[in-house]
């Protein structure tokens, strides 16, 4: 069956509270999408965000991002009293203010979970199920705060007796369960709408972490993870993140990935992970290293990694990001694993028989646009070259630059991959502000919003047609 769908951060949705809730934003957009016949819903990583506010470098892989709880229906539940949340409401400029976010939102949600009660069954049955990395979680957020959000290397106050440990996070461990209450809610809305959600795990968790605080021999002394020179930068990409002790993790039998991605198959219905091909072979740097330029290639876990995934969770649908820097033994992996790989047409012009042409994808594969890492097809127009540019309009069959948008769309839907993602900036013909993140560089990233106006019965009656012409409207 020919599938699509509409990739958007969360965060990018419309709303009255400096950034996009699980509220009746996201709820709309649902009923956007199932009228479009899109079946997926793509979204980025749901986990708290840190410095520069990327999803990708959070305090733990496992935590969801509290920002998201939706004061309104906060209210609705009991939580909080509608007085409390008019300081919160601001217009929505199309970017997300995270320093205001930082000030005003945590106090409300602290107020919120003091109405959690700890003898309540629901609650229970959260903490028992994500008793794994919750009190680790907590206890480090605690930690945090009382030294001035400090990273933790940084720390001068730590935990000195495993009772305070057990007791210091509790507020940070209800203000979860606010969060975990409204996701899946609001999963169980999706699904009856016929509106499947892709989600997205990062590959690291962040040196910054709970996960590598509380588990330092999960990961290896001296190396930290890095991304070598690419097209989106000619000195690679410094993430340092901590790098894995794979060969401990795959003699525990992969306990930790077990973890995450049982919790990935209940909040999900199919998930992305990030950087898959670091699990074939990863590229690490010095962790005093200043650029991502002189790293070497190590050998991950491989197939014992996928057959791990493939018993233990059968019915799970990955797509395994196998973006960046290929070789032939990494592309043998991933035809191995049989997962779905990516296809993204914005790389395709560079190069006159370039794997992301659309004539050689493969149905395993889920084609894209661009990603949140890319620039919309509009701002890709303003920054490719002249022979891109060319190549693009003789392969597509267009003869103005107006109409190429519409033929990146139309190219990617008419493949032969099962899947087809398009970001909604491109439904939306949006430009340059329209981009989610610049790889590589820190600032103004992880901002973009959308205005309510934007989800029109017009573009939902447009997508709905091209959907249909291409045979992938959901049933």
């Amino acid at each position: 069956m020919r599938k699509s769908g509409i990739l958007l951060p969360v965060f990018s949705l419309h709303g009255n509270y400096g950034i996009g809730t699980l509220g009746s934003a996201a709820y709309e957009f649902i009923d956007f999408l199932s009228q479009s016949g899109q079946y997926y819903w793509q979204i980025l990583p749901l986990n708290p965000t840190s410095y520069g506010n990327s999803p990708y470098q959070s305090p733990s892989v496992f935590a969801f991002n509290p920002y998201f709880i939706d004061p309104d229906f906060l209210v609705r539940d009991g939580f909080l009293n509608k007085s409390d949340i008019g300081c919160l409401k601001e217009e929505n400029s199309g970017r997300i203010d995270y320093a205001r976010l930082y000030k005003t939102r945590m106090s409300l949600l602290r107020k919120a979970a003091e109405k959690v009660s700890s003898r309540d069954s629901d609650y229970l049955s959260f903490i028992e199920e994500n008793k794994f990395w919750l009190s680790d979680y907590g206890a480090f957020m605690a930690l945090k705060e009382e030294n001035n959000m400090l990273p933790h290397y940084k720390w001068t106050k730590k935990i000195t007796d495993t009772a305070r440990a057990g007791n210091i996070g509790i507020t940070h461990c209800k203000i979860q369960f606010l969060f975990s209450r409204q996701w899946l809610a609001l999963k169980k809305y999706a699904n009856d709408k016929g509106v499947h959600i892709i989600g997205d795990l990062p590959i690291y968790p962040s040196l910054d972490s709970s996960d590598f605080y509380f588990g330092k021999e999960n990961f290896l002394e001296g190396e930290v993870a890095a991304c070598p020179p690419d097209s989106f930068s000619p000195n690679g990409q410094l993430w340092g993140n901590p790098i894995y002790n794979w060969q401990k993790m795959e003699q525990e039998g992969f306990i930790w990935w077990k973890e995450r991605l049982r919790q990935a198959k209940r909040l999900f219905d199919t998930v992305r992970i990030d950087h898959f091909r670091g699990i074939y072979e990863y590229y690490s740097v010095k962790e005093n290293a200043s650029t991502a330029i002189n790293g070497k290639w190590h050998k991950g876990p491989g197939m014992s990694f996928v057959a791990m995934i493939k018993e233990s969770f059968p019915d799970l649908e990955i797509i395994a990001e196998d973006l960046g820097f290929l070789t032939d033994d990494v592309r043998a992996f991933f035809k191995e694993s049989g997962f779905d790989g990516m296809k993204i047409l914005q790389f395709a012009f560079g190069d006159e028989n370039s794997e992301y042409l659309p004539h050689n994808y493969t149905k395993n594969s889920v084609a894209y646009t661009g990603t949140h890492d890319n620039p919309t097809v509009k701002g890709w127009l303003c920054t490719c070259n002249t022979k891109e540019l060319l190549h693009a309009m003789d392969y597509l069959g267009v003869s103005s630059v107006s109409r190429l948008c519409d033929s990146f769309i139309r190219a990617v839907l008419s493949s032969v991959c099962r899947v087809a993602i398009i970001p909604l900036q491109d439904w939306l013909s949006l430009g340059c502000s329209g981009r989610i993140n610049t790889p590589g560089t820190v600032g103004k990233n992880w901002e973009f919003r959308i205005n309510e106006s934007c989800l029109t019965h017009n573009l939902s009656e447009k997508i709905l047609y091209y959907t249909k012409l291409y045979n992938r409207a959901k049933e």
